[in-house]
């Protein structure tokens, strides 16, 4: 199924059409549900997940903008309590937002609080640690999706948006460690981690890349292991495209975290 684009009938995608294919595919042979989108945009993925047979219900921080009259949407901000019961969903897809707000560990805490048990969760974010974001790190102390924020910067935003300057703006970078964390810390088993697509040009980074993963497999067996080298030097992550999407499932036991993470 393709969602819908600027250049199609209906609500415009707001992150990149490859993200939601992505969603779409992780979650295309799951048992239909109650499943929340947040933050739900002009709601081209909801129009699609809802196509698919999902019961979608939305929530935005500028509710205004949605354009989907049919799908009910809630006024709610991912850095506060959502507006919802406990364990209200079945699932949650979350596509680049928590890199917009000032308290990504507070949206992971409610994403566990209205999921139910067993419950899935798909969340993207921007994926700072690929090689050519490493390099750009390195060379000019920050990365593409997340360029200092001067005044002119966010003036700049700020008119783009029509003073939503939330929309626009990336605060938060958020690498594989620090997302992992907050959700094996909140309940969740991290059961795949994807790339969007992948990028063309990582295929010139290819020596710097092998040199990399090498320094990771001379390290110990066990420090490896408890830092997360492979992952991170993995297909997901160093040669992975610009967004992490990440599959996690609430209140399985606690003893699967240790299990093989598929990155792909």
């Amino acid at each position: 199924m393709m969602v819908k684009t600027s250049e199609s009938a209906g609500p415009n995608a707001l992150a990149h059409t490859a993200i939601y294919e992505a969603v779409i595919r992780l979650l295309g042979d799951e048992a239909r549900g109650q499943l929340l989108d947040i933050p739900a945009g002009e709601g081209a993925l909801a129009q699609s997940l809802a196509d698919l047979g999902f019961s979608v219900v939305c929530c935005d921080l500028y509710p205004e903008m949605f354009k989907l009259p049919e799908i009910r949407i809630s006024q709610g901000n991912l850095d506060e309590k959502l507006p919802f019961e406990d364990s209200e969903f079945d699932f949650i897809v979350c596509v680049e937002g928590l890199e917009h707000i000032e308290r990504p560990a507070n949206a992971i805490r409610e994403f566990s609080r209205v999921l139910r048990p067993g419950g899935k969760l798909i969340v993207s974010v921007p994926n700072i640690m690929n090689i050519e974001e490493r390099l750009k790190w390195l060379f000019f102390g920050y990365t593409s999706h997340f360029k200092p924020v001067s005044k002119q910067a966010a003036a700049e935003i700020y008119g783009r948006f029509n003073g939503k300057a939330e929309i626009g703006l990336h605060i938060n970078p958020i690498g594989y460690s620090e997302l992992r964390y907050l959700l094996e810390a909140n309940g969740f088993d991290i059961r795949r981690v994807e790339m969007d697509k992948p990028k063309r040009a990582s295929i010139a980074f290819w020596p710097l890349v092998k040199l990399i993963q090498l320094a990771g497999l001379l390290m110990p067996v066990e420090k490896r292991k408890s830092r997360w080298t492979d992952e991170i030097n993995g297909p997901a992550v160093l040669t992975g495209g610009n967004t992490m999407i990440f599959e996690a499932v609430k209140d399985s036991k606690p003893e699967t975290n240790e299990e093989t993470i598929s990155l792909r």
